[in-house]
């Protein structure tokens, strides 16, 4: 049995060592990441999640794993920005509001499939003009859906979370424990 991680997120990596969990091999799926039209967020979080974990060539017995993270401001989907003009926009948008990370796990052995998706809400504060642009510098915006990483500077700008700070970053652990251990990968530390 493999454990095969479809993503290429060195921070999915970190999350599973905290189970004691070393992907046997790492596939970025290739799928389209666009919202359907009025797709909601949770939805489309969810199949993006199961679109991943399809995608990935996998034999009978591997354990395959997939996850996506979606920031969820009302019922708009900031995925991740273009450019920093947009980076700036959704953290303009995000700033003195709650908000809500959604991050949807799938999990395929064979023609089986274990799904969960973990709800965190989220406050960031609102964000001065030399926060604002000392953030968009760094660069820690690309590649991250609502143009954040929690576990990075953005940490500074979170005053208040209620819900899984590992969803956040972009694998909910205790969740992902139980799925694997569903699947019959043996987890330690996690799920009985």
């Amino acid at each position: 049995m493999r454990l095969i991680l479809g993503s290429a997120s060195p921070r999915r990596r970190e999350l599973l060592a905290q189970l004691g969990l070393v992907p046997d091999a790492i596939v970025a799926p290739d799928i389209n990441e666009d919202p359907a039209r009025a797709e909601l967020p949770r939805p489309y979080c969810a199949r993006m999640a199961r679109e991943k974990v399809a995608a990935i060539p996998a034999g009978p017995d591997d354990v395959v794993l997939c996850a996506d993270t979606t920031v969820a401001l009302g019922r708009r989907i900031l995925g991740k920005p273009r450019d920093a003009g947009e980076a700036a926009a959704f953290l303009v948008a995000l700033g003195g509001r709650r908000h809500e990370v959604i991050t949807a796990v799938a999990v395929k052995r064979g023609d089986r499939l274990w799904q969960r998706a973990v709800v965190t809400a989220v406050k960031m504060k609102r964000l001065s003009d030399a926060e604002l642009n000392g953030y968009l510098d760094s660069g820690e915006w690309q590649g991250k859906a609502g143009a954040y990483g929690i576990q990075g500077r953005a940490g500074a700008f979170i005053p208040w979370i209620q819900g899984s700070f590992t969803g956040v970053v972009g694998l909910p652990v205790a969740e992902t424990a139980a799925l694997l251990a569903a699947a019959g990968l043996p987890v330690q530390g996690g799920a009985a």
